[in-house]
């Protein structure tokens, strides 16, 4: 007679259709008969006439169950889902017996073959659910073509520290009251989501586990975590850390670098022992990342791309790079121009890197001589020290001659440099730092302080030699200075730097975007795209060891020596380049003759609003400026008009690019004059070796698949040039989007090109406007708005649905504006309102429902300068529904 207790019948699940709701008796790794509850779309596939071209097998982990993956039930999945709930689990049979990792595993090879599965099969793991799901697909590798991990963990080192949240719930007096007499371990992972999972969701994963005796696998599956050498699931762990090794089959690891259970430290692992993933980090996702981020959207697109309509066969080849179709720069190692200038006579003792320390205060000066020999020293040093090529080295050095030698010192070995600058701000930096997953951190104190602080990973290298005290407690092996020193030993005893330059394809740098459209993004550039880069500008600008740079946009600064030309950095905030003063400038202008001067955008604005305190000295000094260029955003003529008051000598060029591509297209004042008014803001014709295209916008503003160099087209830019970055760190979906249109880089910005082939800026292509008038780019409206008297500068927001979407003005005025924070918008006068809906209707041709003014706008933070209108469309979303706004 049966002794198995009955089983509640599992309920109707939101965004579940009950059809897929099955359960199955199977028999265990005991032996014994047992139920398991699953979700299965093979009735909605059948229903469609769908021929699934394979099984997506998804494994739960603790304390979620087969709900977790629901969204993976979707048209654009033309597979067979199959997620389970695991015994004891979910709503699957509750036996009472405590069951181990390989009894977990063993219990799924046995289920599957009742449901006589076969390949090809992609596994889906999550949470312990992923070591479960690898372990299956090591025991049937014969049906397994590619697996999907999810902030899951394949190793604990013994001796290693948990996650502090498992090191709590794993103490054996916590443990069962926070896992089966309370519910407390499932409602804390639940509340690990922001924003908040809907109540019904919260409830459909409380369900199941209602009552103590249906939460003793939640209690059993924490116990089983085997942390300590002689727990009796450690072999397995072990057997399964080192067969992934083995799986060379295709596979993709989703994160949520916000868990606090498995951390990127675990990432890290799973990439080093599957260094072929394809990998995407979503910023602000934590441990439930299915419910924080579109992962099932990420999987499906993946699942196309790799496996196409036919997943027995091979899997497709990767795209190649973007840069990879366009005309190529001519050749040569990154850095070459330091060596050649160092062994000229008639440049080797001229200034290569100037430091400007205050106001009429001279700053160190390295020549090209020595600027070549330090960085030789330290790549030297580097090397004996164990950097190797290939490790990526995060560098946190204010800009100047430290900056210059480790960097070019890293590029010179072929360590990959990871430039995230202070620019970013601390939170900002610190996702940047973290995302990257640096083996090295060379820095000053303060970013060291950080590093230690915020347990950034990678060993640590002082620039200084610091006290052993400090040393010990920033936990720093050694510093750049003693680096040098035994670098220039070595080569004193006749042991010259003899590595091989890095090949050009190999990875030479990690750029970080600004920020402004989200999360900032690592640019992965190679050796031969970073070359190029440099190429691009040094032929846009015309730079020579004659002709230096002031880098009012101090990341720039590092341009100079790859470019040949000297190079000074004002003195300056850093990480707000907008604070840029007119006699910090005219000083660094001073300090090299009659430099080039490259700013931030919002330097400009500054600039102009400081001069009247340059003094003689500075005002010479700025006259004697032959060009001055930007980027970071498209210039206004108006704005570079003003600016020859203050440099009357220097021709004003405003290229357009980004930090996936820095050089795009150029244009000189007199170029913006003679194309005269249009729609957006003109920035010229592509710089050599660089293609423009555009693809079409539809009526409700949305990128077509179409590819199109006609004039007056408003549409997506695309762009094609050996200088185009090689793929986005960690972000494989993000990457792919950009790569669409084969062969060309989708930027996000929204423009057209006109009868003479010149580029014409007018936003970005989430931010266009579809109203019931018709589409209307940002820039087309913000520029009607300025137009008007006391308007200093405008952002268009708009409220509404797609297609029926109003438009609302906020401006700064120059009577109110004060730099910084933004602040909350209030009404306009109603004059002001007036000349501004006036101005826009008469300019731009769409009506204008509300206008505010604010005494700053939101905007980027490297930048201070790119316009944050998607915080504008939010604040006014909600001031219009009568809510309380939240903060810009």
């Amino acid at each position: 007679m049966s002794t198995r207790r009955p089983q509640p019948e599992p309920p109707a699940l939101p965004g579940v259709d009950p059809r897929i709701q099955r359960t199955l008796e199977v028999r265990d790794h005991a032996g014994e008969e047992r139920r398991w509850h699953l979700l299965d779309s093979a009735p909605l596939l059948a229903e469609r006439g769908v021929t699934p071209r394979g099984t997506l097998l998804a494994v739960h982990g603790n304390p979620t169950y087969s709900f977790l993956y629901r969204s993976l039930v979707r048209e654009d999945i033309p597979w067979r889902v199959i997620a389970v709930d695991q015994l004891e689990m979910g709503w699957s049979e509750r036996t009472g017996t405590t069951r181990r990792l390989q009894d977990r595993i063993t219990d799924l090879s046995l289920l599957t073959d009742a449901l006589d599965l076969r390949g090809p099969v992609v596994t889906v793991g999550h949470d312990w659910g992923g070591i479960v799901s690898v372990g299956w697909a090591l025991d049937n590798r014969h049906d397994v073509v590619g697996m999907v991990l999810t902030n899951t963990g394949i190793h604990q080192r013994i001796g290693e520290q948990l996650p502090r949240a498992l090191q709590l719930a794993t103490t054996p007096a916590v443990l069962p009251a926070t896992t089966s007499i309370t519910d407390a371990f499932l409602r804390t992972t639940l509340a690990l989501s922001k924003p908040a999972l809907p109540r019904e969701v919260q409830d459909a994963y409380l369900a199941p586990y209602r009552g103590r005796s249906r939460r003793r696998g939640i209690e059993t599956f924490v116990a089983d975590i085997p942390a300590a050498e002689d727990h009796p699931s450690r072999a397995t762990l072990e057997r399964l850390a080192e067969g992934i090794r083995e799986m060379q089959v295709p596979t993709l690891f989703a994160w949520g670098p916000k868990d606090i259970t498995f951390s990127d430290r675990y990432l890290r692992d799973l990439i080093a022992r599957v260094p072929h993933a394809a990998v995407h980090r979503f910023e602000g996702a934590s441990h439930l990342v299915w419910e924080d981020a579109d992962v099932a959207g990420l999987v499906a697109t993946w699942l196309a791309d790799t496996f196409g309509e036919d997943a027995s066969a091979p899997p497709a080849p990767a795209p190649a790079a973007v840069s990879t179709y366009a005309e190529q720069a001519p050749a040569e190692p990154v850095g070459a121009p330091i060596a050649r200038l160092a062994a000229d006579p008639a440049h080797a003792h001229g200034p290569a890197v100037v430091e400007i320390v205050g106001h009429g205060s001279a700053g160190r000066e390295i020549s090209w001589s020595l600027l070549h020999r330090r960085v030789e020293d330290v790549a030297c040093g580097l090397l004996a020290h164990g950097v190797r090529p290939g490790d990526r080295v995060s560098v946190l050095i204010t800009p100047g001659a430290d900056l210059t030698v480790v960097l070019y010192a890293c590029l010179r070995i072929g360590a990959v440099a990871v430039i995230a600058d202070a620019g970013l701000g601390v939170d900002g930096l610190t996702r940047a730092v973290i995302g990257s997953h640096p083996d090295w951190i060379i820095g000053i104190p303060k970013a060291l302080v950080g590093a230690r602080a915020l347990g950034w990973p990678g060993r640590r290298i002082s620039v200084e030699q610091l006290p052993t005290v400090d040393r010990r407690a920033l936990g720093v092996d050694t510093s750049i200075a003693q680096l040098a020193a035994e670098g220039a030993r070595m080569r004193d005893l006749g042991a010259p730097l003899d590595a091989p330059h890095p090949a050009p394809g190999a990875d030479a740098a990690v750029l970080f975007t600004s920020g402004s459209t989200g999360p900032a993004k690592g640019a992965v550039y190679t050796h031969a795209q970073l070359g190029a880069m440099f190429a691009a500008v040094g032929d846009t600008l015309r730079l020579d060891p004659s002709r230096g740079l002031v880098a009012g946009f101090a990341p720039f600064a590092l341009l100079g020596p790859a470019l040949g030309a000297p190079s000074v950095v004002p003195d300056m905030d850093v990480t707000r380049p907008g604070e840029l003063t007119a006699q910090a400038l005219a000083d660094a202008v001073d300090a090299l003759g009659s430099p080039a001067v490259f700013t931030a955008p919002a330097a400009l604005r500054n600039i102009l609003d400081t001069a009247a305190s340059l003094d003689d000295r500075g005002r010479a000094a700025l006259a004697r400026v032959p060009s001055f260029f930007s980027a970071g955003a498209p210039i206004p003529a108006h704005l570079l008009r003003r600016l020859k008051d203050l440099m009357p000598a220097a021709s004003a060029l405003t290229p357009y690019g980004m930090t996936e591509c820095l050089a795009v297209t150029a244009i000189s004042l007199e170029g913006i004059e003679a194309a005269g008014e249009g729609s957006g803001v003109c920035v010229g014709t592509p710089v050599p070796r660089v293609e423009v295209a555009l693809a079409p916008l539809d009526a409700e503003g949305r990128t077509t698949a179409e590819i199109t160099q006609e004039p007056g087209v408003t549409g997506e830019i695309l762009v094609r040039a050996p200088h185009v970055r090689d793929r986005y760190l960690m972000l494989w979906g993000t990457t792919r989007t950009s790569r669409r249109f084969e062969g060309w880089y989708a930027t996000g910005d929204a423009g057209h090109l006109d009868e003479d082939g010149r580029l014409w800026v007018e936003g970005r292509t989430t931010h266009v406007l579809a109203t019931a008038e018709g589409l209307f780019t940002p820039v087309r409206i913000e520029e009607a708005a300025e137009a008007v008297p006391t308007v200093r500068r405008a952002g268009a927001a708009v409220v509404g649905p797609r297609g029926t979407q109003q438009v609302v003005v906020v401006l700064e005025t120059e009577d109110d504006h004060r730099p910084g924070r933004a602040t909350r918008p209030r009404p306009a006068s109603p004059a002001l309102q007036e000349a501004v809906r006036r101005g826009v209707r008469e300019a731009a041709g769409v009506g204008v429902v509300a206008v505010f003014t604010t005494r700053s706008l939101p905007t980027d933070i490297r930048h201070n300068s790119k316009i944050d209108r998607a915080a504008l469309s939010r604040w006014a979303e909600q001031t219009l529904r009568g809510e309380r706004a939240d903060a810009l």
